[in-house]
């Protein structure tokens, strides 16, 4: 069985022209040592090396630690939710056609998430059929919040309703969070406190508006092991279990967040063993945050700690990474 791992970005060493009237598109600002500055706008954003588009030393670093292929998606900021639509939908087929010709060149070790401009739900509906037959991709990746949104809205209905035609994974990463202001201290702080809050805000929403309820066939994953919601989880299924307005308009939070899955990026193998009991040993996968500063290396290796039998190891490194792409991951 291939460890996959099912949370890595890219950011393609180029982008396209900025738009004459947009003043938050991304470039890159080349620099030595095959390093880049990714600007939005004129604002220096995150500084990034050729890890981030390089196919061969990608694989070299993967190969280091065991894992048979990535699931690759865009770095979160590039989702650009905050632009004209329109805009959005050119930056979309840019960067997804650069995730297509990584997955081109090593079929074997990369797979594809792309994005979509879901600040246009039904725009973001009908660019999902290109990203799925065009360019090959399998899946989307979407943010936590949508300009404040969270994903749950029933205006988002559309564009799960044509995921689930398609039959494409959906993988929500945080950004922008919206507690952002609430935090105190370095901004730093949004990615370590604001991302798994906010990841788990777009939990719950999935659960109480009622997603899987209307598109049972989604396969929907999240980040960061889906942040905060594995805490209150417990205390939103009780209120469900007592309280009738809130039984009668969503089913069992427990058993829907069972249905859910989620990435294994929470540092503490004690945390771990908690997620695997609280939403099932079937919906826990493989991440790393590759190539970022605050993910987490040797990702697989974590579920070493935890006493499981080998089937339990083998699924959790990577067969419900699998079954949650749709794909084959029984080792060549």
């Amino acid at each position: 069985m291939k460890v996959v791992d099912v949370h890595c970005h890219v950011v393609p060493s180029e982008f396209p022209a900025a738009p004459s009237n947009c003043d938050q598109w991304p470039s890159m600002d080349h620099r030595a040592d095959h390093q880049a500055m990714v600007m939005v706008g004129k604002k220096e954003f995150r500084l990034v090396d050729n890890r981030c588009w390089d196919v061969a030393r990608r694989i070299a670093d993967i190969n280091e630690e065991e894992v048979g292929m990535q699931a690759l998606s865009p770095m979160p900021e590039l989702l650009s939710y905050w632009i004209d639509a329109q805009q959005a939908l050119v930056l979309s087929r840019s960067i997804n056609q650069a995730i297509a010709t990584m997955v081109r060149a090593a079929p074997d070790r990369f797979v594809g998430l792309g994005m979509v401009p879901l600040q246009d739900p039904e725009l973001a509906a009908k660019e999902l059929s290109r990203l799925r037959n065009e360019d090959g991709l399998i899946g989307v990746e979407i943010g936590s919040n949508i300009n404040g949104k969270s994903p749950g809205d029933p205006i988002f209905d559309v564009f799960f309703a044509e995921a689930e035609r398609l039959d494409l994974a959906i993988f929500v990463h945080a950004i922008h969070p919206s507690v952002a202001g609430r935090l105190v201290g370095p901004a730093l702080l949004g990615a370590y406190i604001g991302y798994p809050t906010d990841v788990g805000l777009a939990a719950a929403s999935i659960i109480t508006g009622r997603v899987l309820e209307k598109f049972p066939k989604l396969r929907i994953g999240f980040s960061h092991g889906g942040g905060t919601l594995a805490a209150f989880l417990p205390r939103l299924d009780t209120g469900w279990q007592k309280v009738g307005a809130l039984s009668k308009a969503f089913a069992s939070p427990a058993e829907t967040a069972r249905r859910l899955y989620y990435d294994n990026i929470v540092f503490d193998p004690r945390l771990l063993k908690h997620l695997i009991e609280a939403f099932g040993i079937t919906q826990i996968f493989v991440g790393s945050d590759y190539p970022f500063t605050a993910g987490q290396k040797n990702s697989a290796r974590m579920f070493d700690k935890l006493d499981l039998s080998s089937d339990h190891l083998a699924a959790l490194r990577g067969g419900n990474a699998g079954r949650f792409l749709n794909i084959d991951v029984s080792r060549n």
